[in-house]
């Protein structure tokens, strides 16, 4: 497991699970935000986000916590050994995302760009979660089990499975 890809609706948790699995097996982290969006909310041009993002796919390890674009995500279904589907039922993103912003005046959130335009950036996460149906569908859930024969394949649909997940890492990683 070198090579491992974090992903699903916004507000599901991909970051702090991103940070305990990088913490437990040592793999780096890379978080698409931080290379999609620069300090303060700015998105980077689509060259420096590509070139960054190829750096990231030619080294040997990886976690990479995030979506990006269509294209990369599909290239990073393809070079992942591990994939990990955050897919919790549609009100827990809804709350997370906005306890998120309740959050955000004391906390920054995790895997964020610092100065994020919190506001800005919750109005997004709503849209895309009420688009959502339209990416994470069933034929993709089964297409990604359609993986499991080659790569590992996490589809994480609770939030209970979710903690236990994260418990596990910690564990891991506390036994080491």
């Amino acid at each position: 497991m070198k090579k491992i890809a974090v992903f699903g609706k916004p507000g599901g948790g991909k970051s702090t699970l991103s940070k305990n699995l990088s913490a437990a097996t040592g793999i780096p982290l890379y978080q698409l935000d931080k290379i999609e969006y620069l300090d303060g909310g700015e998105k980077v041009s689509e060259d420096i986000y590509l070139q960054k993002y190829n750096e990231i796919l030619k080294s040997e390890a990886w976690i990479i916590d995030g979506l990006g674009t269509i294209a990369t995500f599909r290239q990073r279904l393809s070079e992942a050994e591990t994939l990990i589907y955050i897919d919790l039922p549609l009100r827990v993103h809804y709350w997370w995302v906005t306890k998120r912003l309740f959050k955000s005046p004391l906390f920054k959130p995790e895997g964020w760009p610092d100065k994020s335009p919190m506001i800005r950036s919750t109005i997004t996460s709503w849209i895309n979660l009420q688009k959502s149906s339209k990416l994470w569908t069933p034929e993709f859930s089964k297409k990604l089990a359609g993986f499991s024969d080659h790569k590992s394949v996490y589809h994480i649909t609770s939030v209970k499975e979710l903690n236990s997940f994260i418990s596990e890492l910690i564990d891991r990683k506390a036994s080491l």
